[in-house]
């Protein structure tokens, strides 16, 4: 079963003559947990007439998600629009997003009113872009938003509203919505008929320095139509479109403020295998936090110091001595990471990037001809390479003017690394979680520090797997297959 199904209380609420779609009446669906054993896992979208706590519609979603099923909405949804509270957190983000499209459209409404959102989609094209927040933050078929105008918009109230609570323009509307909203599955429904399991791959086309290039997704994809998995790219703009498949893997830079986190979220609230999880976005996109925890659990870090006024830069002074490294707390693929030879140096940078975050960090400049960088999945070593310093640099990467330069690389075969590397970038990475990470590590004459983890490390045919060669991207595979098949 890899189509959309429709569940409704009664029969007539849904008539099969206004859908492409099965659809089903919740009781049946309740009552025959076997319905889509075989086949994929079944698409539900739950029409019922309460989402209320204990009644049909609600055990509906509760045991689809018992049995594998996706479904719109999943009982979290349900729960959170019961009440103010237990919706408050998203209103920050939503009400700023309603603002921002009320200003673009100088919009005039001076009163209360009421704006329905059917699958993220709006009969007022003014607020096309806060739907599209809204059903990320809420899938859910139908939402009545109660709308307060002012300098800054104000949301009181958000709500489920059933399709048997639909005026007839309403109804007609939802049912377009719901057309749009599932129109790829109907416009090519044998698109992944052969494939057992569909995975998406999110990346940016536009993006200098990806984690894998689009000729290294063109090849993952190949391997993965071997083992029927039908692999699909996705853009920032498809978010809408992932629920349509069986697992995420984010291969374009993660950050906690843009688009990456939310597929990431999306991702977990329909149940799907991801890489990167949101937890492991959270806790490897800051620095901060990744020496705490790395520090917490014994594993070997470079000398560092925490700033956060100007009395911990003379700390700093005399425990690291010059020069020293300073790290901006979310900076990637070298980024944000400053050398200082001298107190001056240090107080003019700090005092410029004190500017953006209350937090930083001062390391001791650790020199060496190259990193280690460890692959790791599942708490398991999946690749080990060398990368070594641009010319005439001190990092990997030398951002300039005219784009950024790279040092060489050296793959290696895991037998051949050494062994005290393995286990201290197993130790930090299993310290994260179950997913994929790549942990940098420095190799000094007074030992080894790891210099941070990545929950997105380069993946590129051609580098990280010109040893283990397509071993690499099955294992992959497999991590997503063996959660899918549990």
């Amino acid at each position: 079963m890899n189509g959309w199904v429709i569940l409704v209380d009664h029969s007539r609420d849904f008539p099969n003559a206004e859908t492409p779609h099965k659809v089903i009446t919740t009781s049946d669906y309740l009552a025959r947990p076997k319905l889509f054993s075989t086949g994929g896992r079944a698409k539900i979208v739950n029409l019922s007439r309460s989402y209320n706590y204990q009644s049909n519609g609600y055990y509906a979603s509760l045991l689809a998600e018992a049995r594998g099923h996706r479904i719109i909405p999943n009982v979290e949804t349900m729960l959170e629009l019961r009440e103010r509270k237990l919706y408050e957190q998203s209103l920050p983000d939503l009400q700023e997003a309603l603002t921002a499209a009320a200003h673009r459209a100088r919009a005039d409404e001076t009163t209360t009113f009421d704006l329905l959102f059917c699958f993220g989609l709006c009969l007022d094209p003014r607020f096309e872009t806060f739907g599209r927040l809204l059903f990320d933050w809420y899938r859910c078929p139908a939402l009545e938003v109660t709308i307060t105008p002012g300098k800054r918009w104000r949301i009181d109230r958000l709500r489920a509203r059933p399709l048997a609570k639909l005026g007839p323009q309403e109804a007609e509307f939802f049912r377009d919505a719901l057309h749009r909203h599932t129109e790829r599955d109907w416009r090519s429904p044998r698109a992944r008929a052969v494939a057992k399991y569909s995975l998406a791959v999110l990346y940016d086309p536009d993006e200098a320095l990806p984690p894998s290039s689009v000729e290294t997704i063109r090849h993952f994809q190949k391997l993965a139509e071997r083992q029927s998995v039908d692999v699909q790219l996705l853009t920032k703009r498809q978010l809408a479109e992932l629920a349509e498949f069986d697992g995420l893997f984010i291969r374009a830079t993660t950050s906690i403020n843009d688009y990456t986190y939310r597929f990431a979220r999306r991702a977990l609230q329909e149940g799907m295998p991801v890489i990167d999880d949101p937890v492991s976005m959270i806790r490897c996109t800051n620095k901060v936090y990744l020496h705490e925890m790395m520090e917490a659990r014994g594993v070997p870090t470079p000398p560092t110091v925490m700033l956060a006024e100007d009395e911990d830069l003379v700390r700093a002074e005399k425990l690291l001595g010059w020069p020293m490294v300073v790290k901006i707390p979310d900076g990637s693929f070298s980024r944000g990471v400053h050398k200082v030879d001298d107190f001056a140096a240090l107080k003019a940078l700090t005092d410029k990037l004190f500017e953006d975050t209350d937090l930083l960090l001062a390391q001791a400049f650790m020199p060496t001809e190259f990193d280690w960088r460890v692959g790791v999945l599942e708490g398991e070593p999946l690749f080990v390479c060398q990368y070594r310093m641009a010319r005439g640099h001190w990092q990997i990467i030398k951002h300039g003017p005219n784009g950024a330069r790279e040092g060489g690389y050296r793959t290696l075969d895991i037998a051949e690394a050494p062994p005290q590397v393995i286990e201290v970038a197993l130790r930090a990475a299993r310290a994260i979680g179950a997913g994929l990470y790549g942990v940098d590590v420095k190799e000094t004459p007074t030992g080894l520090a790891v210099i941070e983890v990545n929950d997105n490390p380069n993946l590129d045919h051609g580098v990280e797997d010109q040893v283990g060669k397509e071993d690499i991207w099955n294992r992959i595979l497999q991590w997503y297959i063996k959660r899918l098949e549990a």
